[in-house]
């Protein structure tokens, strides 16, 4: 499907999903990332008169936060700004009283970020009678790389069928700013952080591996491993059958 085909798509699907459940609009988390900027800028076509960017810096760096209102100004994007800092600091002012292990604690707090702006969305969402929108791409579901209950807690995720290298494609054709398609992918979870870095292999290899190119088996093998250890997080929680 060309580009401008699969742009035109999403936009007709976004409409849909958003009459179809009675609501007025969409809600998004804007990043600074790519994937939250291309779906801004395809929400913005979709809902032009009901969409609100929301920006939640959360022990985040400034960057982020220029980024997301780059293309907020780009697109013309209404925003609101929900400062989590002094939030996160309450949460783990409590939760470090507890016994944890130092080698997970980050990945927890990291965790905490997300699912503290995930509420955030929802509370905007509920006030304003919209849908919340999330921003993950096949290539992160797939592996697991979300975390469960934060930005995987959303209504819909339009870009959840696309491979990364179909949503930079994306950001080319909407007219994503430069320095954030250039930009390593980051989840901004803490200094220095990358995506790919914390995956141990790179976005182009899932791709690869999704659409059923070759790859050297060893890459392969820790692909699948990824995929099936985080089978839990694409499932609802497991009930017992009577």
């Amino acid at each position: 499907m060309e580009t401008q085909q699969l742009a035109d798509k999403l936009v007709l699907w976004l409409r849909a999903q958003v009459k179809a459940v009675g609501r007025k609009g969409v809600v998004i988390g804007m990043s600074g990332g790519i994937d939250s900027s291309v779906l801004a800028a395809l929400c913005r076509r979709a809902c032009p008169q009901n969409m609100l960017g929301v920006i939640m810096p959360c022990g985040s760096i400034e960057e982020d936060k220029k980024h997301a209102l780059l293309v907020a100004n780009k697109f013309l994007i209404p925003t609101t700004e929900v400062v989590l800092d002094e939030m996160l600091s309450c949460f783990l002012g409590a939760l470090l009283k507890l016994e944890s292990d130092p080698a997970t604690s980050r990945v927890a707090q990291a965790n905490l970020k997300s699912r503290l702006r995930m509420v955030t969305l929802y509370y905007v969402a509920n006030q304003l009678q919209y849908l919340v929108v999330g921003s993950s791409n096949r290539s992160e579901l797939a592996v697991g790389y979300f975390t469960k209950w934060g930005d995987g807690g959303v209504d819909i995720m339009p870009l959840g069928n696309l491979v990364k290298g179909q949503v930079r494609e994306l950001a080319r054709f909407l007219g994503v700013p430069e320095p954030i398609i250039a930009k390593p992918p980051s989840a901004g979870l803490w200094a220095g952080q990358t995506s790919e870095g914390e995956l141990g292999f790179k976005y182009d290899d899932v791709d690869r591996y999704l659409l059923g190119g070759e790859l050297p088996a060893d890459l392969r093998e820790k692909i699948e491993a990824k995929v099936a250890a985080n089978k839990h997080k694409r499932s609802l929680p497991p009930a017992l059958d009577l």
